[in-house]
């Protein structure tokens, strides 16, 4: 049996909010068009994201649920994007200049993310 505590839990959130981090600053140096100002930057850019990831996307991807069925769930990498964009709106020090950087960072952000949440468990 395995037992959830919330310290256990706090750790998640912690160790999830360091992945995202390190992948923010990854795609910084692999994508033109997405600029980090610093670990600082990358650090709150990640906390926003994360927010707006839990906050925000359920209830667009609610209201996008035709278009996401019509298009076979490829509308949700559109929603992706648009939640890593407005990251950057609102984060300083963290800027997307485009909405195809913002698709292309946000599609390696996932990978990155998955692939290190692989390795961390």
């Amino acid at each position: 049996m395995v037992l959830i505590t919330e310290e256990s839990m706090g750790h998640g959130i912690v160790i999830s909010w360091i992945i995202s981090t390190v992948a923010i600053l990854i795609v910084a140096h692999l994508i033109p068009g997405i600029r980090v100002g610093g670990l600082g930057s990358a650090i709150i850019a990640a906390a926003i994201l994360g927010l707006l990831n839990a906050l925000v996307k359920p209830i667009l991807v609610i209201l996008t649920l035709p278009l996401t069925i019509l298009t076979l769930g490829l509308f949700l990498l559109i929603l992706n994007a648009l939640m890593f964009q407005l990251a950057g709106a609102f984060t300083s020090g963290f800027r997307v200049e485009s909405f195809w950087a913002a698709l292309l960072g946000s599609i390696v952000v996932s990978i990155i993310t998955y692939l290190l949440n692989s390795i961390m468990r």
